[in-house]
């Protein structure tokens, strides 16, 4: 909210917290570090490259210089043999010679030619050299002393000049060191006109860097525009709309995120729909027993009969409340992690004993015992024991009198398998999808079931926590098989 007061009297305190603020703000946000770290990338790599392009370019040219400097000195040693070989003939001496090439060659830019006659300095070409290499200069003083050596290459740095390169040649009279041909290059030039692009270079890479910066802050926009909308929609989703969904477009880690955004979305929505439910289901589920309890109660006269009567009802109906309230309980409890307490089973023995328990609960039902598996598995005897006993209920509410109801175990590769099969009613194809869910019935039953909905529910609950799976086969007035699949090992956590 923005502040109301006169600027004049706002204190400059305030006023500093709010650039502040604002500055925190934007170098907190997630755009703004990425375009730091992609200037600071940039500016690195030019940064490293600058001294690898400049030395990169200073050997090219050394290299260009030295074979330039090396032609000229094998054109003038070429044509020193060739003098030798006509002198006799002709009486050309060795000054006319150099005085001849000097005044014929023409040396590329930055080199120069010197001849040393007699320990002298004698003559250059061109005529006016830098001061680096005039007659009375140090490299010259060296030069006059090199007599022994017919070819030499030698590169001495100075500051002024950058580096001089040269290549030396003795000249012989009648086989007598006389003299001494120098060609010389300074690389001053060169150097400047390297620099020269190293500073474009330098310029241009600047541009770049700039032009790439502004380019990725208007595209980045674009870019994490998807992750601005999911944190707009985010805003916009409280208990009462959950149906807000991000648009997908294109592919790549953005389209992923907003994909993954949605099927989260999905899955909250439906567990709070699940949760909903399950609230009113409960609800409605506990008001019928509360409201017989009520009615009753106030109606209840001092008559011993009839209070004796109205008591069976209350018990009955909180006994009801009860077993809803375990169920509850139960489920709850599946969710935790010492929901199973696991041993190991004989899946002949138990399957018999689950068979005898089971019997017991409509004798006027006819029990098979289908088969037993042979070997053991391992797994919570009491849980799975359940399981199928809320099977085995739920065959008997939808079967009548002298159907039959089979129970069979088997165990096949790394499963064992338990299975509980009636020739009931069967269960519709739209019932099977849904018949798991809490609060469920099926709505093809001729009655009503005795339960709250929550049998196959905790079945599946116990199948889940042992990382197995239920199997169900079934069609309308012909029969239902469930089947219970668990591994013969638990799986690690």
């Amino acid at each position: 909210m923005k502040s109301t007061l006169p600027s004049s009297i706002i204190p400059p305190v305030y006023d500093g917290f709010l650039i502040k603020q604002r500055w925190q703000h934007w170098f907190g946000s997630t755009r703004t570090r990425i375009l730091l770290l992609y200037i600071i990338t940039m500016l690195s790599v030019v940064a490293v490259s600058i001294p690898i392009f400049r030395t990169l370019l200073f050997s090219r040219v050394d290299a260009r210089v030295r074979e330039d400097l090396r032609e000229e000195f094998n054109e003038f040693q070429a044509d020193y043999a060739a003098w030798e070989a006509r002198s006799a003939e002709t009486g050309e001496s060795l000054m006319e010679f150099v005085d001849n090439f000097l005044s014929s060659e023409v040396p590329e830019d930055d080199n120069f030619h010197l001849v040393i006659m007699d320990g002298e300095f004698y003559r250059s070409n061109p005529r006016v050299v830098p001061s680096i290499i005039e007659h009375d200069s140090q490299i010259v003083q060296q030069l006059l002393t090199v007599q022994q050596t017919v070819e030499t290459s030698i590169t001495i740095s100075d500051p002024a000049v950058g580096s001089v390169i040269y290549k030396t040649f003795v000249l012989r009279s009648e086989g007598v060191p006389v003299g001494l041909f120098v060609a010389v290059h300074l690389s001053a030039g060169e150097r400047a006109e390297s620099l020269t692009g190293v500073y474009v270079f330098i310029q241009v890479a600047t541009i770049v860097v700039v032009v790439a910066f502004l380019l990725a802050w208007l595209g980045s926009h674009q870019l994490l525009k998807p992750v601005q909308q999911l944190a707009a929609t985010a805003r916009e989703i409280n208990e009462r709309n959950l149906s807000q969904r991000l648009d997908v477009n294109g592919s790549g880690e953005l389209a992923e995120l907003a994909i993954t955004f949605n099927t989260m979305m999905d899955r909250v929505q439906s567990a709070f729909d699940s949760q909903r439910n399950f609230i009113n289901d409960a609800g409605h589920e506990l008001r019928t027993p509360l409201t017989i309890i009520q009615g009753h109660l106030e109606l209840l006269v001092e008559d011993p009969t009839e209070q004796q009567e109205t008591l069976t009802i209350v018990i009955d109906e909180l006994d009801r409340m009860s077993r809803f309230v375990n169920d509850l309980i139960l489920l709850a409890k599946a969710e935790q992690t010492d929901f199973l307490q696991p041993e190991s089973i004989d899946v002949k023995t138990f399957t018999e004993e689950v068979f005898r328990k089971v019997t017991v609960l409509a004798a006027d039902r006819q029990w098979q015992l289908e088969s037993l598996g042979q070997g053991t598995f391992v797994g919570d005897r009491q849980r799975i024991t359940g399981a199928l006993i809320n099977l085995a209920q739920n065959s008997i509410q939808h079967t009548q009198i002298d159907d039959t109801i089979e129970l069979g175990s088997c165990i096949t590769g790394r499963t064992v398998r338990f299975w509980v099969s009636d020739d009931g009613e069967g269960i519709s194809f739209a019932d099977q999808e849904r018949i798991f869910d809490r609060f469920a019935r099926a709505a093809n039953s001729y009655r009503r079931s005795e339960g709250a909905g929550l049998g196959l529910a905790i079945v599946k609950a116990i199948v889940d926590s042992h990382r197995g799976r239920i199997d169900l086969t079934s069609r309308l007035g012909v029969g239902t098989t469930f089947a219970l699949a668990f591994p013969l090992e638990l799986p690690e956590e």
